[in-house]
């Protein structure tokens, strides 16, 4: 029989470069009866989509703005400089923000990098509306693009590659999800993305049995009397 509740979603944003399968995976194995509906957005779209209640959390970059929200960060992606295969930047293993300085890098609209200090090469004389257009450009011979490896490798053309930007500040990734009492739901999907096993003490249990290692409450016992001692007798 489907429990109450089993027929609702569990509705993830998701950015573009995030692969969510482990997680879908698991879900299915651990919810079967609660489908997991993915939605893909921008970082900006996936806070407001948060907000307005339209997801129930996202997988977004970071830093974002955390005001009503709850994150977790979950793992920080390399940079990468995606360039024609036969740049001379291909010749090394990696290559460093001062190797760029004399470049045009392109800098999309949906660019998702935050830089403390300046940015990279020189700047191209328009910003792309997107990673995909500023791509089409680079294999143009237009300029260069700097981007989380995820998506260098989303994008991913024959005719380009990609080299760690060794002295570039890292893309964080992060769950974000409302700041308000996580449901059981949303309890279970944090335990996915930390980790934690279908039998730890923190993941929600639904049959109500307790996690091994922890013991259910249980009714005091009644006190017992202890037995009587018997005696010896001599005949």
């Amino acid at each position: 029989m489907t429990e109450p509740g089993d027929t609702a979603a569990f509705r993830l944003g998701y950015v573009p470069g995030v692969t969510p399968g482990k997680w879908v995976r698991i879900w299915a194995e651990r919810r079967p009866h609660v489908p997991l509906e993915l939605v893909t957005a921008t970082t900006d779209e996936a806070v407001e989509l948060i907000r307005t209640g339209a997801v129930d959390a996202a997988v977004v970059r970071l830093p974002i703005d955390r005001t009503g929200l709850h994150t977790i960060p979950l793992y920080t992606e390399t940079t990468v400089a995606v360039v024609p295969k036969e740049h001379v930047v291909t010749a090394t293993e990696e290559t460093t923000v001062a190797d760029l300085a004399d470049e045009i890098v392109l800098r999309p609209q949906d660019d998702t990098l935050a830089w403390p200090g300046d940015r990279p090469g020189r700047s191209a004389a328009f910003a792309p509306a997107t990673t995909a257009e500023a791509i089409e450009l680079v294999a143009a011979g237009v300029g260069l693009l700097v981007v989380p490896q995820s998506l260098a490798r989303l994008h991913h053309r024959r005719d380009l590659t990609y080299r760690p930007l060794a002295d570039a500040p890292g893309s964080g990734v992060g769950l974000a999800w409302p700041d308000a009492e996580n449901t059981e739901l949303m309890e279970e999907f944090i335990g996915i993305v930390r980790g934690r096993t279908v039998n730890s003490s923190r993941t929600p249990r639904r049959d109500g049995t307790p996690a091994p290692g922890t013991s259910a409450p249980t009714k005091k016992s009644a006190a017992r009397r202890p037995p009587a001692r018997r005696g010896t007798h001599r005949r």
